[in-house]
Protein backbone atom coordinates (compact mmCIF):
# COMPACT_ATOMS: atom_id res chain seq x y z
CA UNK A 1 0.00 0.00 0.00
CA UNK A 2 1.50 3.26 -1.00
CA UNK A 3 1.82 6.17 1.71
CA UNK A 4 -0.52 8.54 0.26
CA UNK A 5 -3.26 5.83 0.85
CA UNK A 6 -1.72 4.77 4.25
CA UNK A 7 -2.53 8.80 5.23
CA UNK A 8 -5.94 8.73 3.76
CA UNK A 9 -7.01 5.51 5.59
CA UNK A 10 -5.77 7.71 8.88
CA UNK A 11 -7.23 10.54 8.13
CA UNK A 12 -10.90 9.72 7.57
CA UNK A 13 -11.47 7.97 10.96
CA UNK A 14 -10.38 12.04 12.00
CA UNK A 15 -12.46 13.55 9.73
CA UNK A 16 -16.08 11.48 10.80
CA UNK A 17 -15.19 12.17 14.37
CA UNK A 18 -15.19 15.87 13.64
CA UNK A 19 -17.93 15.82 11.37
CA UNK A 20 -20.10 13.37 14.00
CA UNK A 21 -19.37 16.18 16.75
CA UNK A 22 -20.25 19.39 14.49
CA UNK A 23 -23.45 17.58 13.75
CA UNK A 24 -24.49 16.73 17.60
CA UNK A 25 -23.19 20.32 18.60
CA UNK A 26 -25.72 21.52 15.67
CA UNK A 27 -28.73 18.96 16.79
CA UNK A 28 -27.72 20.30 20.34
CA UNK A 29 -28.00 23.57 20.69
CA UNK A 30 -29.25 24.45 17.19
CA UNK A 31 -32.81 23.45 18.46
CA UNK A 32 -32.54 25.75 21.55
CA UNK A 33 -35.85 27.92 21.62
CA UNK A 34 -38.42 25.15 19.91
CA UNK A 35 -41.46 24.20 21.21
CA UNK A 36 -41.24 21.46 23.58
CA UNK A 37 -42.40 19.87 26.74
CA UNK A 38 -38.77 19.79 28.02
CA UNK A 39 -36.97 22.87 29.69
CA UNK A 40 -34.26 24.20 27.84
CA UNK A 41 -30.49 23.20 28.61
CA UNK A 42 -28.75 26.01 30.51
CA UNK A 43 -25.36 25.86 30.37
CA UNK A 44 -24.97 28.89 32.27
CA UNK A 45 -27.15 29.24 35.04
CA UNK A 46 -27.56 33.08 35.13
CA UNK A 47 -30.41 35.00 36.04
CA UNK A 48 -33.03 32.57 34.76
CA UNK A 49 -32.87 30.80 38.01
CA UNK A 50 -32.92 33.86 40.42
CA UNK A 51 -35.39 33.48 43.35
CA UNK A 52 -37.75 36.02 42.84
CA UNK A 53 -41.73 36.80 43.63
CA UNK A 54 -43.81 36.83 40.59
CA UNK A 55 -46.42 39.74 39.60
CA UNK A 56 -49.62 38.50 41.94
CA UNK A 57 -47.80 36.06 43.28
CA UNK A 58 -48.07 35.00 47.10
CA UNK A 59 -45.52 34.43 49.11
CA UNK A 60 -44.93 33.17 52.90
CA UNK A 61 -42.42 35.20 54.53
CA UNK A 62 -44.83 38.48 54.78
CA UNK A 63 -47.82 38.21 57.46
CA UNK A 64 -50.19 38.95 54.82
CA UNK A 65 -49.25 36.62 52.17
CA UNK A 66 -49.04 38.88 49.81
CA UNK A 67 -45.36 39.05 47.20
CA UNK A 68 -46.42 42.32 45.55
CA UNK A 69 -45.86 45.23 48.55
CA UNK A 70 -47.77 48.49 49.02
CA UNK A 71 -45.13 51.06 48.79
CA UNK A 72 -44.46 52.78 52.31
CA UNK A 73 -47.09 55.68 53.65
CA UNK A 74 -45.84 59.07 51.71
CA UNK A 75 -43.72 57.63 49.66
CA UNK A 76 -43.22 59.47 45.71
CA UNK A 77 -41.53 58.19 43.02
CA UNK A 78 -37.90 59.55 42.01
CA UNK A 79 -39.21 62.74 39.94
CA UNK A 80 -42.87 63.07 40.97
CA UNK A 81 -42.49 64.99 44.17
CA UNK A 82 -43.37 68.76 42.20
CA UNK A 83 -43.12 70.07 45.52
CA UNK A 84 -43.46 73.86 43.46
CA UNK A 85 -46.94 74.95 43.46
CA UNK A 86 -46.23 77.81 41.20
CA UNK A 87 -45.01 75.54 38.57
CA UNK A 88 -46.83 72.05 38.75
CA UNK A 89 -50.39 73.98 40.03
CA UNK A 90 -50.25 78.03 39.44
CA UNK A 91 -51.22 78.72 42.42
CA UNK A 92 -49.17 80.79 45.13
CA UNK A 93 -50.10 80.37 48.97
CA UNK A 94 -53.58 78.45 47.69
CA UNK A 95 -54.63 81.25 45.09
CA UNK A 96 -54.36 81.33 41.86
CA UNK A 97 -50.54 82.66 40.50
CA UNK A 98 -50.87 86.28 38.90
CA UNK A 99 -47.21 85.68 37.22
CA UNK A 100 -45.35 83.33 35.34
CA UNK A 101 -43.20 81.15 37.29
CA UNK A 102 -39.78 81.85 37.95
CA UNK A 103 -38.34 79.44 35.26
CA UNK A 104 -41.23 80.79 32.54
CA UNK A 105 -39.61 84.13 32.09
CA UNK A 106 -41.81 85.71 29.89
CA UNK A 107 -40.12 86.50 26.37
CA UNK A 108 -41.00 86.57 22.95
CA UNK A 109 -40.07 83.09 22.09
CA UNK A 110 -42.26 81.78 24.95
CA UNK A 111 -45.38 83.15 23.11
CA UNK A 112 -44.29 82.07 20.07
CA UNK A 113 -44.98 78.57 21.41
CA UNK A 114 -47.33 78.95 23.19
CA UNK A 115 -49.15 80.78 19.66
CA UNK A 116 -48.22 77.73 18.32
CA UNK A 117 -49.54 75.13 20.86
CA UNK A 118 -52.45 76.91 21.37
CA UNK A 119 -52.90 76.50 17.38
CA UNK A 120 -52.45 73.05 17.55
CA UNK A 121 -54.37 72.18 20.78
CA UNK A 122 -56.86 75.07 21.48
CA UNK A 123 -58.15 76.74 17.98
CA UNK A 124 -60.32 73.90 17.49
CA UNK A 125 -62.58 74.97 19.79
CA UNK A 126 -61.78 78.95 20.92
CA UNK A 127 -60.77 79.91 17.82
CA UNK A 128 -57.75 81.33 16.61
CA UNK A 129 -59.16 84.88 18.19
CA UNK A 130 -60.15 83.09 21.65
CA UNK A 131 -64.10 83.89 21.45
CA UNK A 132 -65.24 80.38 21.43
CA UNK A 133 -66.24 80.09 17.91
CA UNK A 134 -63.74 77.10 16.92
CA UNK A 135 -64.98 74.68 14.13
CA UNK A 136 -65.87 72.11 16.66
CA UNK A 137 -69.05 74.69 17.29
CA UNK A 138 -70.66 73.93 13.94
CA UNK A 139 -71.09 70.59 14.23
CA UNK A 140 -72.88 70.53 17.20
CA UNK A 141 -70.82 71.29 20.22
CA UNK A 142 -71.40 73.92 22.48
CA UNK A 143 -69.55 76.82 22.11
CA UNK A 144 -67.00 77.27 24.96
CA UNK A 145 -66.41 81.00 27.08
CA UNK A 146 -64.93 83.46 24.78
CA UNK A 147 -61.25 84.42 26.72
CA UNK A 148 -62.58 88.30 26.71
CA UNK A 149 -65.62 87.84 28.45
CA UNK A 150 -65.29 89.87 31.32
CA UNK A 151 -65.26 87.29 34.57
CA UNK A 152 -62.45 86.10 32.55
CA UNK A 153 -60.43 89.10 31.80
CA UNK A 154 -60.27 89.28 35.45
CA UNK A 155 -58.92 85.59 35.93
CA UNK A 156 -54.89 85.16 36.70
CA UNK A 157 -52.56 83.79 34.17
CA UNK A 158 -52.21 80.95 37.07
CA UNK A 159 -56.17 80.01 36.29
CA UNK A 160 -55.91 80.13 32.61
CA UNK A 161 -52.65 77.14 33.61
CA UNK A 162 -55.16 75.32 35.78
CA UNK A 163 -57.81 74.71 33.51
CA UNK A 164 -55.77 73.65 31.11
CA UNK A 165 -54.12 71.23 33.03
CA UNK A 166 -57.52 69.97 34.87
CA UNK A 167 -60.29 70.79 32.34
CA UNK A 168 -63.05 73.14 32.98
CA UNK A 169 -66.97 71.71 32.55
CA UNK A 170 -67.30 70.22 29.19
CA UNK A 171 -63.03 70.61 28.54
CA UNK A 172 -61.09 67.57 29.04
CA UNK A 173 -58.07 67.47 30.97
CA UNK A 174 -54.90 68.67 28.78
CA UNK A 175 -51.79 67.64 31.38
CA UNK A 176 -51.20 64.27 29.79
CA UNK A 177 -51.08 65.78 26.24
CA UNK A 178 -48.98 69.36 26.67
CA UNK A 179 -45.92 69.38 29.09
CA UNK A 180 -45.73 71.65 31.82
CA UNK A 181 -43.65 74.37 30.08
CA UNK A 182 -45.83 74.34 27.22
CA UNK A 183 -48.73 75.35 29.53
CA UNK A 184 -47.61 77.96 30.86
CA UNK A 185 -46.80 79.39 27.23
CA UNK A 186 -50.27 78.59 26.27
CA UNK A 187 -51.46 80.41 29.59
CA UNK A 188 -49.07 83.52 29.06
CA UNK A 189 -50.34 83.38 25.49
CA UNK A 190 -54.09 83.39 26.13
CA UNK A 191 -53.23 86.54 28.39
CA UNK A 192 -51.56 88.03 25.23
CA UNK A 193 -54.71 87.49 23.21
CA UNK A 194 -56.81 88.92 26.13
CA UNK A 195 -54.36 91.92 26.16
CA UNK A 196 -54.52 92.60 22.50
CA UNK A 197 -58.51 92.94 22.19
CA UNK A 198 -58.52 95.17 25.71
CA UNK A 199 -55.55 97.22 24.97
CA UNK A 200 -54.88 100.73 23.50
CA UNK A 201 -52.33 103.04 21.90
CA UNK A 202 -50.60 103.99 25.43
CA UNK A 203 -50.06 100.11 25.83
CA UNK A 204 -47.72 100.33 22.86
CA UNK A 205 -44.13 101.38 23.70
CA UNK A 206 -43.66 104.58 22.16
CA UNK A 207 -40.40 103.58 19.99
CA UNK A 208 -42.75 101.03 18.63
CA UNK A 209 -45.47 103.36 17.60
CA UNK A 210 -42.68 106.10 16.44
CA UNK A 211 -41.51 102.89 13.83
CA UNK A 212 -44.56 101.95 12.75
CA UNK A 213 -46.18 105.59 12.20
CA UNK A 214 -48.94 104.50 14.80
CA UNK A 215 -50.49 107.43 16.38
Amino acid sequence: MSRCCSEDLIRTPTMLIWCLCLLLFTVGFGCRGQLSESPPVHLNLNMDFQTKIGPQAADQFFPDRRGMRRPPEGAIAFGHLKADDHYYRGKVGGSFAATLPAQIPLTKELLSRGQQRFGIYCTPCHDAAGTGNGVVTKRGMLPPTSYHDPRLLQEPVGYVYDVITNGKRTMLPYASQIGTDDRWAIAAYVKALQVSRQGGPEDVPAEVSSAKGWR
